[in-house]
């Protein structure tokens, strides 16, 4: 059969019979698989002046459609611009700062304190109950002073009724008397930039027990991690970590959680051991009074 019946036959033009043969001539079988149709190359729209115009206002953070706008390009255009700067997503322009991690070389050499508002508990609320009549109005607040060891992660709380300054200082010489039983001297402190830790009681109390204390950037929690990560394991294994008739058994269950915290509960920055093995002291029953 000749290449025009053939076409025919086909259903296409001679035109096409005559690439499809020419194809097969040069590459055989494989010739006659369908291609893309997309153009080896297209014309861009976008020169280096205007690439770089995208490149400023995007820096701006104009978003996408915005930027559409202002340069008369289409948004495809505009997001594929952005794509090739690396500049898609808005993080992009202001990276976020690594993570510097650290660890003090022994126990005492940096203690990190914070405190935890808490709602007081009068009976079981409507969270619990799911009844939305079972709510306790002006139940008011209490706060969890908190401290841990940068070293060992050995952790110490206790509940004050508030967060001034009398508390501040209480908890303090509380938590230096603790750590000392455990073998441990203080020799510096770390906490955020709240009131009760500004004042000038706390600052004498420190200079006192020979405390060098340091205050963390503002709006930087980060630099206190350590406390806001003790916080939460407070909050999700404690504090919230059951339903209780009122705050009092609350309290009375929080020895019983640090004894568990500092000796039993696996560390993953302690390689799964417990903050108690870090102590040179290792007396269990130091560690759970």
């Amino acid at each position: 059969m000749g290449l025009i019946p053939a076409a025919h036959a086909a259903g296409i033009s001679l035109q096409t019979a005559c690439k499809w043969r020419k194809r097969f001539a040069m590459l055989g079988h494989d010739g006659l698989i369908d291609r893309s149709s997309r153009p080896l190359r297209t014309r861009t729209t976008v020169d280096t002046e205007l690439a770089q115009r995208i490149e400023r206002l995007r820096r701006k953070r104009m978003p996408m459609r915005r930027i559409a706008h202002v340069v008369g390009r289409s948004v495809a255009t505009i997001s594929r611009v952005l794509a090739q700067l690396g500049l898609s997503s808005l993080n992009a322009i202001d990276p976020k700062e690594p993570v510097v991690r650290y660890e003090h070389e022994a126990p005492g050499d940096l203690l990190h304190m914070d405190m935890k508002k808490l709602g007081r508990i009068a009976v079981p609320g409507h969270r619990i109950t799911k009844d939305p009549r079972d709510h306790t109005p002006g139940a008011g607040w209490e706060v969890a002073h908190v401290a841990i060891d940068d070293h060992s992660r050995v952790g110490f709380v206790q509940m004050y009724p508030n967060e001034q300054r009398a508390s501040a200082v209480a908890f303090l010489e509380a938590a230096v008397m603790h750590y000392k039983a455990l073998g441990v001297t203080i020799k510096r402190l770390i906490t955020d930039n709240g009131a009760a830790y500004r004042s000038k009681l706390f600052a004498h109390t420190c200079q006192t027990l020979g405390i060098k204390h340091t205050f963390t950037r503002p709006y930087r929690p980060q630099t206190n991690g350590k406390a806001e990560r003790f916080i939460q394991t407070c909050l999700r294994e404690w504090a919230y970590g059951r339903i209780w008739a009122n705050s009092q058994e609350r309290t009375a269950w929080l020895p019983a959680f640090l004894s568990y915290y500092n000796a039993r509960r696996p560390h993953s920055a302690l390689g799964y051991k417990s903050p108690a093995s870090r102590l040179a002291l290792n007396n269990l029953l130091q560690i759970n009074t």
